[in-house]
C-alpha cells in the first residue's frame, strides 16, 4: 500500500495532499502547475517534502524529522516525460543500465509482451516515439519495482499510437500488480487508464474520484469540480 501525506512549500502555493492506494492506477490530472510532478519527484526521492509521510508496503520513504531512504533504496520505477534514454547506448544497453544480478531472468518475457525484442541493437536516434516509450518503459520495469511512477509518458506520441501504448500500461498493469501513479492532462486518458483519478488544482486534491462502469466520474456528476475536469483540454 501507498501511503501519501505531505506539505511542501512551491513558489506559487504550497503543495498539501493526502490520499493512498493499493494496486491501483492512479491518475493525477489537473492543469500545468498545480504540483503533479512534485508529488511524483517526492516519492521517487528526487524532492523532500517539508512535512508529512511517505510509506510504500511498510517501508517509509520519507518521514518528517528523519532522514529520507535514498533514492536507490526505494524500489521506485520512473518514466519520465522525455523517457531519458541515454543516446550513445543501444537499446538492450539502456534497458541493461544499472541492472542488478538476477534482475535480467525476467527480461525476455517482459521485452517480448512489450514487443521490442526486434529493437535491441537499435539507438534511440532509429526509434519512433512510441517505440522510445516502450523501451523507457521496459527499463523502467525491468528493475522489479514495487510502483511505478509516469510523467506525462504519452504526451508526445501521435493518436494511434498513444491509444496503443495505453493499452499497453493497461495490460502491463494486470501483469505487475504494483500501484501506477500516472500524471496527464488529458481528460480521455485519465478516463481511460484511472482506477482512482486526483483531480488537483494548485496543489490541493479538490476531488477524488473512483471510475465506475459508463459514468467515467459519478462522484463529479453536478459537482463544480465536474465542470472543470470536463474542461480540461483533450
Amino acid at each position: 500500500m501507498l501511503s501519501v501525506t505531505i506539505q511542501k512549500r512551491l513558489p506559487d502555493f504550497l503543495l498539501d495532499v493526502s490520499f493512498s492506494t493499493e494496486q491501483e492506477i492512479v491518475v493525477l490530472f489537473g492543469p500545468s502547475g498545480s504540483g503533479k510532478t512534485t508529488i511524483l519527484n517526492s516519492i521517487a526521492g528526487l524532492v523532500h517534502p517539508d512535512e508529512g509521510e511517505i510509506a510504500l508496503n511498510g517501508r517509509t520513504f520519507y518521514r518528517q524529522g528523519q532522514k529520507p531512504l535514498p533514492v536507490q533504496k526505494r524500489k521506485v520505477g520512473y518514466l519520465f516525460q522525455d523517457y531519458a534514454l541515454f543516446p550513445h547506448m543501444t537499446v538492450a544497453q539502456n534497458i541493461r543500465y544499472g541492472l542488478k544480478t538476477g534482475h535480467e531472468l525476467h527480461l525476455e518475457p517482459l521485452l517480448s509482451t512489450v514487443g521490442i525484442d526486434h529493437l535491441l541493437e537499435k539507438y534511440p536516434h532509429q526509434l519512433s516515439g512510441g517505440q522510445k516509450q516502450r523501451v523507457a518503459l521496459v527499463r523502467a520495469l525491468a528493475t522489479e519495482p514495487d510502483i511505478l511512477l509516469l510523467d506525462e509518458p504519452l504526451s508526445a506520441l501521435d493518436a494511434d499510437t498513444r491509444r496503443q501504448c495505453q493499452d499497453e500500461l493497461l495490460r502491463l498493469h494486470a501483469m505487475w500488480h504494483i500501484p501506477f501513479l500516472l500524471v496527464t492532462h488529458d481528460r480521455e486518458e485519465a478516463e481511460k487508464l484511472g482506477d482512482t483519478i486526483l483531480l488537483l488544482e494548485n496543489g490541493k486534491i479538490v476531488e477524488q474520484t473512483k471510475q465506475n462502469g459508463q459514468d467515467r466520474f459519478p462522484l463529479l456528476s453536478g459537482d463544480k469540480h465536474a465542470d472543470r475536469m470536463r474542461s480540461q483540454p483533450l
